[in-house]
């Protein structure tokens, strides 16, 4: 089972990062989190990287429930969608399968929440 699914755009590497914000909010997710990878690998290794940024998407009613099934569930949230420029140029988005990552927690009552989770996700992953 692959852990990700994904979708390459003909979009601008910004413009991109606008798209998946809008739509992941149609779908009840808020950016927690956004890690520009490439400036910080430049700021800390003093390297170059492709243009990379790391979006940490949460749902907070999805959230809740997982915290409440599992306490240690916090650990794999939030879910991490990527918008990144490949080295053709082109702007692929790819989004975590969160039932692929719950596979690794043996709590049953997660699965439910985990295929609705994922049902959302594709939905973004596919308006884009």
């Amino acid at each position: 089972m692959a852990y990700y699914f994904n979708r390459a755009v003909d979009m601008a590497f910004n413009e991109a990062i606008d798209k998946v914000t809008a739509e992941l909010k149609k779908e009840g997710f808020g950016v927690l989190t956004e890690i520009d990878v490439k400036e910080a690998l430049k700021k800390k290794l003093n390297v170059e990287f492709r243009k990379y940024r790391i979006l940490g998407a949460c749902n907070p009613q999805y959230a809740y429930k997982a915290l409440q099934a599992e306490d240690k569930i916090g650990t794999m949230l939030p879910c991490n969608v990527i918008v990144q420029e490949t080295e053709d140029g082109t702007v692929e988005i790819a989004a975590i399968d969160p039932v692929a990552s719950m596979q690794a927690v043996q709590n049953e009552s997660l699965g439910e929440i985990a295929a609705t989770v994922r049902a959302k996700l594709k939905q973004v992953i596919e308006k884009i």
